[in-house]
């Protein structure tokens, strides 16, 4: 099969190269969808000026080596120099019966890259909050999808797992035992845990043997690689996973402990980092920290930002372990495009790890960097999403609610299900509901958290699109017929049947787009309006009760194509499909 608007783009260019030269054959035609056909060909309007020639003598010139017959049944110029292209109903019908048998749904495969991706990255003894929804949830969806599109993805859990805060941690856990109740504590409520060694820390006193002094010992003997010291930090960590993966499993990511890469994971490389940018001139000593000094990045009143590298005690920063993490991507993982899935206020932080990386020649000019920027959740008096008592929202808690929230419409509207199906039911529709209404908006901009649109079965929400799907499996069931074994083949001589065969080719390019330009919300909106198109369907063409066998089977056929391509969206958007609804 083959994407519509990608034909004519070919055949077009091959048309400017014909008229105007082959200089001109790798032009953009610039093909976009018409409310007067089902696509128009701006590129005359372009050419012009370049071409010292009237926009629609530019177009006669163009209409004049076009061939499209066998694509297109209509082909006008209109108003100041539109190419309008109509396409076959034969041609359309052709395409979308070679979906039945394709397994990709005509998405491409990209030439194959190898692509670390950073996303999630919670902190060791702390409990995750909704501040990590966004970045766990855009960078899931980019994963699997540019995973779908062939790339080698490498998952970076940059897990915050070491520094000072260690020190009272491990003090604490000796006090109240390493199988005590208390430790468990991180498996369940780490902020618990964590804020219980705070207040140790802060009311302790200015003895030798007090728990702040016992606490400072500890992470000079952790940074020291004292062996007792590390076995405690390894248990500390090995309880904070098992509490990432409980949020992981619930929040149904992709996720494991193989994907976990925390900081500590580059404090070996640190000293060395410092070594050799001091050494090439790139670092300097300033106020007792090193730093670098980058032209560009300029602060109040024009002075310039520092990048620090290692502190005036000596200590090292995030800037030092980013750097250290842009080596391993490039010279250990090979990267051909690294992404970084963080808050938007990170932005000028990485653009000067990233300058400095490349000026120290770690970061060559043929590997990409990526900060896909991650906006706010907000709550309804539009500041950022809290508690009453003015706390970040735990992660965990608002998902267990969705599902309750859920699991009461469910009861509501299927009372003829069974307990178990209704709460697994609850569980796809209120963990889909959180996720898809995060990935239906663009990944820097905020948006306003909303149980009840959320949950909605109207309107651009995940229950709806899910209810598309179930709705689609419901017809089968009603026929008794398989999906997996339809045929066709497809004809498309109503408008709701054309619309609906147009609507499904384009998924493919959709796909695309969502890996290059790394903004998932497009595949979000490209569902969305897919289920409004099978409403219309509906509406106008009926599938079991169709006139003939032959419409009958063609419109099985497109619905089944639907389905396969609703299921994969929501999979790549990582929202499960419900059998029922």
């Amino acid at each position: 099969m083959a994407d519509p608007q990608e034909v004519l783009s070919r055949r077009v260019q091959s048309a400017l190269g014909a008229a105007f030269g082959p200089e001109f054959a790798d032009t953009d035609p610039v093909i976009r969808p018409s409310q007067f056909a089902d696509y128009q060909a701006n590129a005359a309007l372009a050419l012009a000026k370049r071409l010292g020639r009237k926009p629609r003598e530019v177009s006669a010139a163009i209409m004049e080596h076009l061939d499209v017959s066998d694509v297109c049944r209509d082909v006008e110029v209109s108003g100041p120099g539109f190419i309008n292209l109509t396409l076959r109903e034969d041609w359309i019908a052709e395409q979308a019966g070679r979906l039945l048998t394709d397994d990709r749904l005509g998405v491409p495969e990209q030439e194959r890259l190898n692509i670390p991706i950073d996303y999630s990255a919670p902190n060791v003894a702390k409990e995750m909050h909704v501040g990590h929804l966004r970045t766990t949830v855009v960078g899931d969806s980019l994963a699997r999808t540019l995973e779908f599109l062939g790339h080698n993805v490498v998952r970076q859990n940059h897990i915050g797992d070491w520094g000072t805060p260690f020190g009272m941690l491990i003090e604490h856990l000796l006090e109240v035992g390493e199988a005590s109740d208390e430790a468990d504590l991180l498996t369940t409520d780490p902020n618990a845990f964590y804020q219980a060694a705070r207040n140790k820390f802060d009311a302790s006193g200015e003895g030798q043997d007090d728990f702040a002094a016992r606490a400072r010992r500890r992470v000079v003997a952790l940074q020291g690689g004292d062996e007792e010291t590390l076995r405690l930090w390894r248990k500390l960590v090995g309880l904070s996973k098992v509490y990432f993966n409980r949020v992981y499993t619930k929040l149904g990511v992709t996720l494991t402990d193989e994907d976990l890469a925390g900081e500590s994971g580059y404090n070996a490389m640190l000293a060395d980092v410092c070594d050799e940018l001091e050494s090439k001139g790139i670092a300097e000593i300033s106020d007792g920290a090193l730093c670098v000094f980058l032209d560009g990045f300029t602060g109040r009143e024009d002075k310039p930002v520092p990048l620090i590298i290692r502190k005036s005690d000596g200590g090292y920063g995030y800037a030092t372990t980013d750097l250290a993490t842009v080596r391993y991507r490039v010279d250990d993982l090979k990267a051909d495009r690294i992404l970084y899935v963080v808050g938007a206020p990170q932005a000028m932080h990485f653009k000067m790890v990233w300058a400095t990386a490349r000026k120290a020649g770690w970061l060559p000019e043929s590997v990409e960097t990526t900060h896909v920027q991650i906006g706010n959740v907000l709550g309804s008096d539009g500041k950022i999403l809290r508690t009453r008592s003015g706390a970040p929202v735990r992660l965990m808690q608002l998902l267990e609610e969705a599902v309750e929230r859920a699991a009461a419409v469910v009861a509501e509207n299927r009372p003829d299900l069974d307990a178990e199906s209704r709460a697994e039911i609850a569980r796809k529709v209120g963990i889909g509901a959180v996720k898809y209404a995060d990935l239906s908006v663009s990944h820097d901009t905020e948006y306003v958290f909303d149980f009840d649109r959320m949950l909605a079965l109207t309107g651009n929400t995940g229950p709806y699109l899910q209810y598309a799907q179930a709705r689609i499996r419901s017809i089968f069931r009603k026929g008794e017929v398989d999906p997996a074994r339809i045929e066709g083949p497809i004809t498309v001589s109503e408008r709701a049947e054309r619309d609906l065969a147009l609507k499904l080719l384009g998924f493919g390019a959709v796909v695309e787009q969502v890996g290059d330009l790394l903004q998932p919300h497009r595949l979000s909106t490209y569902l969305f309006e897919l289920a409004q198109t099978l409403t219309a369907f509906y509406e106008h063409c009926p599938v079991l009760t169709a006139e003939t066998d032959a419409e009958r089977e063609s419109r099985l056929a497109l619905v089944a194509v639907a389905l396969r391509v609703l299921v994969r969206g929501l999979d790549l958007l990582g929202v499960e499909a419900p059998e029922y609804m």
